[in-house]
């Protein structure tokens, strides 16, 4: 298998890639948040602990949701299940883009630029999943001169 054919039709691999990469970024966050606050006042350090941990679990998991639904949608070629991933990554971008606006620090927006660029790619995917009604996905045929579909050489 090729790169090419894994980045323009596998939604799941996409989906996996973004649950990987953002959940090793949302760590990096949360450490960052932690140290910060340790810094500035000792005394809420410890309480900066849990909700960074909670949070990440949650994180955590909402991106494992949308791989497993990616993975479904994928595999069942299932119209509601593709509309469901491009509802969940619609929501997923716009956190993302509410949180690119108002980033405390590069950190924060590397990650929700990486993550609105993961989210479009798999709504792009899931709309071509979505179109192929069912089917296959595939690139457009090309045309010959005289209109029709050019045979393939063996």
């Amino acid at each position: 298998m090729t790169f090419r054919f894994l980045f323009k039709y596998q939604i799941s691999v996409i989906a996996f890639v973004q649950f990987i990469l953002l959940s090793f970024l949302n760590i990096a966050n949360a450490l960052n948040s932690i140290v910060t606050t340790c810094r500035r006042d000792g005394s809420e350090c410890i309480s900066n602990v849990m909700p960074s941990i909670i949070f990440f679990i949650l994180i955590a998991t909402w991106f494992g949701f949308v791989w497993v639904l990616a993975y479904a949608a994928q595999e069942r070629r299932n119209r509601w299940l593709t509309l469901g991933l491009i509802g969940a990554e619609l929501l997923i971008a716009m956190v993302a883009y509410f949180n690119a606006k108002h980033h405390p620090d590069l950190l924060s927006l590397i990650t929700s630029l990486v993550d609105l660029i993961l989210a479009f790619w798999v709504i792009i995917l899931a709309i071509r999943l979505l179109r192929a009604k069912g089917g296959r996905v595939v690139a457009k045929q090309r045309t010959s001169g005289s209109g029709r579909a050019r045979r393939r050489k063996n």
